[in-house]
């Protein structure tokens, strides 16, 4: 049974991955987010403090973490929270694999646009911007295994907080300001070291600042150590902080997906259609 609902699964996220990149709009829009990071890291010329390292290459190794955040806390959600409207977890109950099969289907869609978009990130800003890569077999592979962990520890996660949004016109509203804080205080973007102490203990919580340490650490010389706050990669802090992360992710999105389907009826859905149709939402 496992086998099968892996393999219907993998088939639908196939299929949606397809619909994806035939989907100008949609393309459009992970594409903005690369151009956003190179037009910021083209006008950075300092260097990190303490450090000869280009300000501009941290800027650019913390947008490569909080992509493939955004991706899986931002995207996801709100992709869920829009099937749900349109009756997706309704039809789940008569689909084979059912609410797993979903799952796997949506980890695999959302697994290769994150990739794509971290490869093209850095391969352009290594064209554009003389933006840093992996200097040899170990930051690659340090690099590999960051991004699996890190998107291991957020699409599951993103996942249970599309079970339990509202509505789409909600959704992005409440997961932008506390993800924008989080990018503003995990490292991404400047060194931790430059805010208060209370906030870097509250960053490091969450799996952000665990995601962007650990490619500041494939992408960075060890020179840039000096900006850490405990002067190192602390790597297997990296993999504990994802791995407990994804491990909570999967026991919360499974149980809320299937209780979000449970609670779906044609009434309800029927509900929300005229809702929406008088908010002007959809033509009536």
């Amino acid at each position: 049974m496992t086998s099968k609902r892996l393999r219907a699964g993998f088939q639908r996220g196939g299929i949606e991955l397809r619909h994806l990149l035939r989907n100008p709009k949609e393309m459009s829009g992970h594409l903005s987010n690369v151009v956003v990071a190179l037009l910021i890291a083209a006008y950075i010329s300092d260097d990190v403090p303490g450090t000869e390292t280009p300000m501009a290459h941290l800027v650019l190794a913390g947008f490569a973490a909080y992509l493939l955040f955004q991706i899986g806390l931002i995207n996801l959600p709100q992709i869920l929270v829009t099937e749900r409207e349109e009756g997706a977890l309704l039809r789940l109950r008569a689909t084979p694999g059912g609410i797993p099969a979903y799952l796997v289907a949506k980890c695999l869609l959302v697994v290769a646009v994150a990739a794509g978009t971290l490869a093209l990130l850095l391969a352009a800003a290594a064209l554009l911007v003389d933006g840093p890569l992996p200097r040899g077999p170990g930051d690659w592979l340090t690099l590999l295994w960051v991004t699996a962990l890190g998107l291991l520890a957020v699409v599951p996660l993103g996942a249970a907080i599309g079970a339990v949004l509202p509505n789409p016109r909600e959704a992005l509203a409440l997961i932008m300001l506390p993800t924008m804080a989080l990018l503003l205080t995990s490292g991404a973007v400047f060194p931790l070291t430059s805010l208060p102490v209370p906030v870097q203990q509250v960053a490091s919580v969450f799996p952000l600042k665990w995601m962007a340490q650990g490619l500041r650490s494939a992408l960075l010389p060890d020179s840039a150590r000096a900006a850490e706050a405990a002067g190192s990669w602390e790597l297997p802090m990296v993999a504990l902080v994802l791995a407990a992360w994804a491990v909570l992710g999967f026991l919360l999105a499974v149980p809320l997906l299937r209780r979000a389907a449970r609670r779906e009826s044609g009434s309800r859905l029927s509900a929300r259609h005229r809702k929406a149709a008088r908010s002007g939402a959809l033509s009536a």
